[in-house]
């Protein structure tokens, strides 16, 4: 059971990593659809592009490295490749924290959205700190809890699009409130599937 859900995650990671890369970088490279859904006035466009592909890249490194985290099989054959890529899935959201926030505060749906992906984006800066904290004090099983709660949340932008799919094409409400509905529904139901998944302990 364990090894399956495991291998799923990983699977989910990687697909949903090649959508994200090749919808931002290769289909849509100057992010004009996600730009004509905006209802906020972007008073730099440039920095905004900047930050938001900033941003997508560092959550890419994030969903790359946290599966490769919880996979017991790459943790037991190579304990250094372990704390390595800790190190690099810890530092892509460290550094995703202020590109993060930025963008927040342009969100579509307004300030409702701004306030959600703010809180997003702090929850998933302290998760991932505190996981890093209790590895050092040498806890590993809180050091696991708090890593699968911070992993969860590296699949919001997923959750979002899962969401706002179902909300707006599929029970017609606008895009603006389906985003909002999914800006604060999607830390909140990853955070509750991580509390399951760490409840059975699937992970550790």
């Amino acid at each position: 059971m364990k090894k399956t859900v495991s291998l799923s995650i990983f699977v989910i990671s990687l697909m949903w990593v090649l959508h994200t890369f090749s919808k931002n970088f290769v289909v849509d490279p100057s992010i004009a659809k996600f730009l004509s859904n905006k209802d906020q006035l972007i008073p730099n466009e440039a920095l905004w592009l900047f930050m938001i592909r900033l941003h997508i890249s560092l959550a890419i490194v994030s969903l790359i490295t946290g599966p490769l985290g919880a996979l017991k099989a790459v943790r037991a054959k190579s304990k250094s490749f372990h704390r390595w890529n800790g190190r690099i899935y810890v530092l892509s959201i460290l550094l995703n924290f202020v590109p993060g926030m930025y963008v927040s505060f342009f969100a579509t749906g307004g300030w409702p959205s701004t306030v959600g992906f703010l809180l997003l984006n702090t929850l998933w800066l302290g998760t991932t700190f505190l996981g890093y904290l209790f590895i050092k004090r040498k806890n590993t099983i809180l050091h696991s809890q708090w890593i699968v709660r911070s992993f969860f949340l590296s699949f919001a932008n997923m959750t979002i699009y899962v969401l706002v799919a179902i909300s707006h094409h599929a029970l017609g409400f606008s895009y603006g409130d389906s985003y909002r509905i999914a800006v604060w529904l999607c830390w909140i139901i990853n955070l509750l599937l991580a509390e399951l998944f760490i409840r059975r302990k699937t992970f550790l």
